[in-house]
């Protein structure tokens, strides 16, 4: 969809914006573009819309040279949030999304209604909010109604420069959360220009780390995380980089353990007898249809006698959908002080448990696995036996 082919950008006083920069961003891909100040990711992206003109090299959108293009109605392709959202503040919020499709020459009707359909698609209800103004919103609302204005046309590209960097850190995860349940659903070709490495973790398909006018690595996060290409890039992402990937590193059956399991209408002597066979001091509790129930620990199956598992069985709150994160998983083992976390699939059967140990191995796993190109059920680990 968008191609940059020797790209730079020099100015009259000998500054270097882009040096040679050689990108591509697949359709429907999210492409972060993450740096220090002035290290030219926002130059890069105001080139794709000519905000800015190339010096060298072409850039080609669904594979025409953007320089063949008539600039406003380039623009008019393509969707553009910034930072300051830059909503105007005599204009309604429906009618400030409803710009572009006027431009375009659309009918008010038609224009208002597709407004309406993306303030409800960004989670704001066009009936409360669509009367507003701007100044009579929060920052974190201004920002949804200037993501809904840049894809009111339905642009094939969007261009997003630092556009959460001016909300409280709280509104920031909500809005990243929306964001990228919005692009699962239109799935838009978008450049996010940020200098938030944990922010293009979480949202980009690929990362593009830049140095100074040159991109120094291009991979996805799991990669640009677990396999720094040089000292600038492990410098960027950070020594703490091994924390950040758990948030990019899924949950996989090969990371389970597979506990002893009875049912609640088990009788709490055969339950003891399961445990005691598998050397285990507890065991997961599931109803009859392999949901999961709780645990049961060893002493409660041993001196209570006859009775039945449901006589005895502990609720277990500390569990997750198969496909969660490793970051997902450790926050749950901490909120709820649990040794191990029961692990689900989609529809609620249990599938094992996730341990500390698991975690950490799951973890070694991704990163040599991206080390050497392989599945991660390919790699064999060196464990050591601490008993």
């Amino acid at each position: 969809m968008l191609r940059f082919e020797h790209v730079s950008k020099r100015y009259p006083d000998g500054t270097v914006a882009v040096d040679d920069l050689n990108l591509e961003v697949g359709q429907g891909e999210l492409v972060t573009l993450v740096g220090p100040s002035g290290c030219g990711k926002t130059t890069t992206m105001k080139m794709v819309n000519r905000l800015e003109e190339p010096t060298e090299g072409r850039i080609l959108f669904d594979g025409q040279d953007i320089a063949e293009y008539d600039p406003v109605k380039l623009r008019r392709r393509i969707g553009y949030v910034i930072q300051q959202v830059g909503l105007f503040p005599h204009r309604t919020v429906l009618d400030n999304t409803a710009t572009v499709p006027h431009l375009l020459g659309w009918r008010r009707v038609d224009a208002r209604k597709r407004a309406a359909e993306l303030l409800e698609l960004v989670g704001l209800d066009p009936s409360v909010y669509g009367g507003r103004y701007p100044d009579q919103l929060s920052g974190g609302q201004r920002q949804r109604v200037g993501v809904a204005r840049a894809l009111a046309a339905d642009p094939p590209v969007l261009l997003m420069d630092e556009p959460f960097g001016a909300v409280d850190p709280v509104v920031r995860e909500r809005l990243q959360s929306e964001f990228l349940r919005l692009q699962a659903e239109v799935r838009k070709t978008v450049l996010f220009v940020t200098h938030d490495i944990e922010e293009a973790v979480r949202l980009g398909d690929r990362i593009a780390v830049y140095g100074q006018g040159r991109i120094e690595q291009f991979d996805s996060p799991a990669a640009v995380l677990g396999a720094p290409a040089n000292d600038y890039v492990a410098s960027f992402v950070g020594s703490d980089r091994g924390l950040k990937r758990l948030s990019v590193t899924p949950l996989e059956r090969g990371d389970l353990e597979q506990p002893p399991v009875v049912h609640l209408g088990d009788p709490l002597s055969v339950a003891a007898d399961r445990m005691r066979a598998d050397d285990a001091r507890w065991a997961v509790v599931l109803d009859d249809a392999d949901g999961l129930h709780g645990w049961l620990p060893l002493p409660d199956a041993e001196n209570a006698g006859d009775g039945r598992v449901a006589d005895r069985a502990r609720r277990m709150e500390a569990w997750l959908p198969l496909g969660s994160s490793l970051k997902q998983a450790f926050a749950t083992m901490l909120q709820y002080d649990a040794g191990w976390i029961a692990v689900l699939d989609e529809e609620d059967r249990f599938l094992g448990v996730l341990t500390p140990g698991g975690l950490h191995e799951a973890l070694r796993r991704s990163i040599d696995a991206d080390g050497r190109a392989v599945e991660r059920s390919a790699v064999e680990l060196d464990i050591v036996d601490g008993r």
